[in-house]
């Protein structure tokens, strides 16, 4: 039996469900399947109606099995960035042998995460590991290296417990088995390989959601720190069904193909018609327009006067991603910081939409830390996978041997 690298990456955003089946194969990652599914069980990152959740984790989950022919059982769960707090362990290990080997680094991580946080707070990830041998500092694993004393200097990063928790319980009560833990924020570092960029400098991470927004720093290679605003395009969302009185997923439809941020350019041709107690009624995109930009902008002041400081300490990069940079101006809108800002877009095929890069970047969070902790599962049953891939490959030798007689007939019959 073959061995697959095939993991399930699930993030409960605040309105709907999001999970990508993937699989590393010979140094390359492929997207298997996408699933989103919409829910409303979720207000401020708290999830305030966990049947909700559960019924949307439910239905993504067995879309994706069915689509797939295995079962998907296990997940790498994303949570949201609350009251994130990093820790900065050091820790000595005892190289007996006098060279370094897997365990080694094993021992000194479960030295670092034995130490217990506040009450309030979990661990949730362990990264920037940095190690010292005979004096010289790497971020590479020194496993055949010799010493006698490995030294390693390790981040943990802790979030608020209960709100951890209810994600946590929402998934298993939705049947599925946690692998790992990820904050959103240190996922999509890991997606658009924010760690590698800021040697030298600091990069500001925006994650732009319908209602949140959160910002990370990064530097010297390290996620430094979280802070979560609780503005996101969703305000916008409420501009526009407030003026019209027509339904969220529609006005988030509207937006998304036509906020443009460009009144230059904005057009007066209707982009909408609907009824009103029988009253015929337009809308066009200047009045779209009209109605988002207080909202946006000011959502744009938010995020310049957050930035500002750091641009006057060092040299900063504003990266932005998260499904609101769907929207069809939000390039525009952005340059309004005035700053360095691009938008991350995911080039993976398959998941190339900004709604995605937390999921991606769980398999990337995953595969380096599983580097350390060598586990073999993924996210359903070897057996149930070798079936679906056999069940699949004998589908598509009849299909062919079909196709060969068909054309041995055509041929025939000339």
């Amino acid at each position: 039996m073959s061995s697959k690298q095939i993991y399930a990456a699930l993030e409960i955003a605040d309105h709907e469900v999001r999970l990508v089946v993937g699989e590393f194969h010979e140094s390359h990652f492929n997207v298997l399947r996408v699933e989103r599914t919409r829910h409303n069980g979720i207000e401020n990152l708290q999830i305030v109606n966990e049947a909700q959740v559960i019924s949307a984790l439910t239905k993504a989950v067995e879309n994706a099995s069915n689509i797939l022919g295995y079962k998907i059982e296990r997940v790498l769960l994303a949570v949201p960035c609350v009251s994130v707090k990093k820790k900065t362990r050091k820790v000595s290990v005892s190289i007996p042998s006098g060279m370094i080997q897997l365990s080694d680094l094993q021992k000194g991580i479960n030295q670092a995460v034995s130490i217990r946080p506040e009450d309030y707070l979990e661990l949730v990830n362990v990264g920037g590991i940095k190690y010292i041998v005979n004096g010289i500092g790497s971020r590479k694993m020194p496993i055949g290296e010799n010493c006698e004393q490995l030294t390693m200097e390790i981040d943990l990063f802790y979030a608020d417990k209960m709100t951890l928790y209810r994600y946590a319980g929402a998934v298993e009560k939705a049947g599925l088995e946690i692998m790992d833990i990820c904050l959103d924020a240190y996922a999509i570092g890991e997606e658009a390989a924010l760690f590698e960029q800021t040697i030298e400098n600091y990069i500001v991470l925006v994650n732009f959601a319908r209602q949140s927004t959160t910002l990370s720093l990064f530097s010297q290679g390290k996620l430094l720190n979280c802070e979560t605003l609780y503005q996101g395009y969703g305000s916008w969302v409420s501009q526009v069904r407030n003026a019209t009185g027509i339904k969220t997923d529609l006005a988030c439809r509207l937006i998304f193909e036509n906020a443009a941020f460009d009144e230059k350019n904005c057009s007066d041709t209707p982009i909408f018609l609907w009824a009103n107690n029988g009253e015929e009624k337009t809308l066009s995109g200047r009045q779209l327009n009209e109605l988002v930009k207080k909202e946006a902008y000011a959502w744009i002041e938010k995020i310049k006067n957050a930035v500002t400081p750091i641009k006057e300490a060092g040299n900063v990069k504003v990266v932005v991603t998260g499904d609101g940079c769907e929207i069809v101006g939000m390039k525009k809108l952005l340059e309004q910081l005035e700053m360095d800002v691009t938008i991350y877009v995911p080039q993976t095929i398959g998941a190339r939409n900004t709604g995605l890069t937390t999921c991606l970047g769980m398999f990337y969070a995953w595969q380096s830390i599983n580097a350390i902790r060598a586990k073999k599962t993924i996210c359903s049953e070897p057996l149930w996978i070798e079936e679906a891939i056999h069940n699949v490959n004998g589908k598509n030798n009849d299909e062919a041997g079909f196709t060969k007689k068909l054309v041995k007939i055509i041929m025939n019959d000339k």
